[in-house]
């Protein structure tokens, strides 16, 4: 008898004990948690990650490229003032290197160390109005590589927002497995409490109510263990949208995948919408701009040339010095000119660099042709994955009703003497096993689905399942 309320006042202790620790583990979740909806979560990845913001910052600045090449049909005035206070031999024809011609003077017979001043103002012009197509190559080059680089965002986005996707499921699934632990924990719970009356009415021997606080035990474990991984996906989860939110305080909204299942989807769609091939195929046009901007480099160059500027000297043509002259800028001069340039002896360098960027243009348009195959397959691959998981999870459902209906005719019979401990817990497993299966089967479906959508290159298919 001593024994029995000793072992009977071990029993609520646990409870008690067991009471106090998932209040304590729940608590913060009941205080303002902040819900998040995958199409939300998909939202902050591309709006708040800082290595998609740095990318998309990248980006626009390749885009700068284009209107610096187009502003080079902008002509170039360059103004410029010079002063100098220097000795006679050398004032009449000094000049400091910049933008000024030489200060033309008269001729001095001999040395003579009297320093006078002299001073120039100029403006200097060149323009460049026609290229011979040179221009336009530099700027379909630029152009070209801002596409590039666009590209590039757009698949580091598609990525990231997979990433959230994928992540999202697993944590949800995880979700799913709490409540199956915890409705398994329920059943163990009320399997003890039954086996305490059973035994005490001499119906069921002392041991099934230790076998059943050892499995009561086994299964707060297995559920605490869960919830530990739980929350690392959602970490996860936050740090990929870049929430400052700890993980008990987000709460995933999104569990329509273990209501129903989605319907099969279509394949057919064009590799052009999709965000790897359309990066291949922004190098490809990257490599072919190159190629044109070569081909146009061995063409003649066309500048124009101005030039107006106003001179003092301190020494006046018959060799007087007047120091005040110096400042004056007497002497006025202007000039303009024309300059036809070609570069004859580069054709073979030229023919060089073209026969190798022609090769890089092969080279690009195979990996094009690679990813175009790859991506082929990879959409066989993830419907008919899609079509397996859905028959799978379709059985699943028989399996856990047909598990339910059998432990609860166990528990019957458990209750009437007719089995033992052994065979209630290898249905109670059955079930609970059921249960995860069906549940792993349903969120496989899904990321069947979100398979396909990754192959097609569109994400939206997989969320507009969602409503």
């Amino acid at each position: 008898m001593q024994r029995e309320q000793k072992t009977g006042f071990m029993i609520h202790l646990n409870k008690f004990c067991i009471a106090i620790c998932l209040s304590l583990l729940s608590y913060p979740l009941t205080a303002q948690q902040r819900g998040l909806t995958i199409k939300e979560a998909m939202s902050l990845a591309g709006a708040q990650q800082p290595q998609l913001r740095a990318q998309k910052e990248e980006t626009k600045a390749t885009g700068y490229n284009v209107a610096q090449a187009r502003n080079s049909l902008v002509p170039e005035l360059t103004a410029g003032y010079q002063a100098g206070y220097a000795t006679y031999n050398n004032v009449t024809g000094m000049t400091y290197p910049g933008s000024f011609l030489p200060i033309s003077g008269p001729p001095v017979t001999g040395n003579t160390y009297d320093p006078v001043p002299g001073s120039v103002l100029t403006a200097l012009l060149k323009w460049n109005p026609l290229t011979f197509g040179q221009r336009q190559a530099a700027v379909d080059k630029a152009s070209a590589q801002y596409r590039l680089a666009a590209s590039k965002y757009n698949d580091a986005l598609f990525r990231q927002q997979y990433l959230v996707i994928s992540t999202y499921l697993d944590a949800v699934y995880l979700l799913k497995l709490s409540e199956s632990y915890r409705a398994n924990r329920e059943r163990t719970k009320t399997g003890l409490t039954q086996s305490l009356v059973l035994a005490k009415e001499g119906l069921r021997p002392g041991i099934d109510t230790a076998q059943f606080q050892a499995a009561l035990a086994h299964t707060e474990m297995d559920l605490l263990g869960i919830q530990s991984r739980y929350f690392e996906l959602v970490a996860e989860l936050a740090r990929l949208t870049a929430l400052p939110e700890t993980p008990e305080m987000i709460r995933l909204e999104d569990t329509v995948f273990f209501r129903h299942l989605p319907s099969p989807e279509d394949t057919t769609a064009a590799l052009s919408t999709h965000p790897l091939w359309q990066y291949y195929q922004s190098r490809q046009s990257v490599t072919a701009a190159a190629l044109k901007e070569i081909q146009r480099g061995w063409r003649p160059r066309l500048d124009l040339w101005a030039n107006a500027y106003a001179r003092g000297s301190g020494v006046a043509a018959d060799g007087s010095i007047h120091k005040a002259d110096g400042w004056s800028l007497s002497h006025k001069n202007y000039g303009a000119g024309i300059q036809l340039s070609f570069p004859v002896f580069d054709f073979a360098q030229v023919n060089i660099r073209k026969k190798q960027y022609q090769s890089l243009l092969l080279a690009d348009a195979a990996q094009l042709d690679q990813v175009a195959l790859d991506l082929r397959k990879q959409k066989q691959m993830a419907q008919f994955n899609f079509e397996q998981h859905l028959q799978i999870a379709q059985q699943s459902l028989v399996q856990s009703s047909t598990a339910r209906f059998a432990f609860d005719g166990l528990k019957l019979s458990y209750e009437s003497g007719l089995i033992d401990f052994t065979r209630l817990v290898q249905g109670q497993y059955e079930l609970l096993k059921a249960e995860t299966a069906q549940a792993g089967a349903f969120v496989q479906t899904w990321r069947s689905l979100l398979d396909i959508a990754v192959a097609k290159g569109d994400l939206n298919i997989f969320i507009d399942h969602l409503k």
